[in-house]
């Protein structure tokens, strides 16, 4: 037979393991809900970049071209994202990507009357903007 302090010592881990399995479904659902929240964001990723200029980003959407400048938009909802500047390529290769979803790499820069973000590397994640 067990003394009092171990079976309340027993009665207390079991306690603690049905409310840990009874709280890790919500968790689950909670992080499920929160993913496919994300899913639906426009995805941009910031780290400070070496050389102090500014921050680095990496935007998910589609290449469009609206009134004869580049933009990034929405896979979804076709809305801008940003307005795209080619540093370091010729602007002309946007083009190859137009209508394809893409992850771009860069800075954005807001001296202007409207902000653009300067694309440094182009990554295609899919020849076509609209979810399968």
């Amino acid at each position: 037979m067990l003394n009092n302090a171990a079976t309340l010592m027993i009665r207390r881990a079991a306690i603690t393991v049905l409310v840990v399995a009874g709280i890790t479904p919500l968790f689950a659902r909670a992080n499920a809900a929160m993913n496919s929240w994300q899913d639906q964001q426009p995805k941009a990723e910031s780290k400070e970049k070496s050389d102090g200029k500014g921050a680095s980003a990496l935007l998910t959407g589609c290449i469009d071209e609206q009134n004869g400048s580049w933009v990034l938009v929405n896979n979804q909802t076709m809305s801008v994202i940003a307005n795209l500047e080619a540093d370091g390529f010729p602007a002309e290769a946007f083009a190859k990507y137009m209508g394809h979803k893409v992850n771009v790499r860069g800075t954005a820069s807001s001296g202007e009357a409207k902000s653009k973000f300067k694309v440094r590397e182009i990554k295609s994640i899919s020849d076509t903007c609209t979810d399968r």
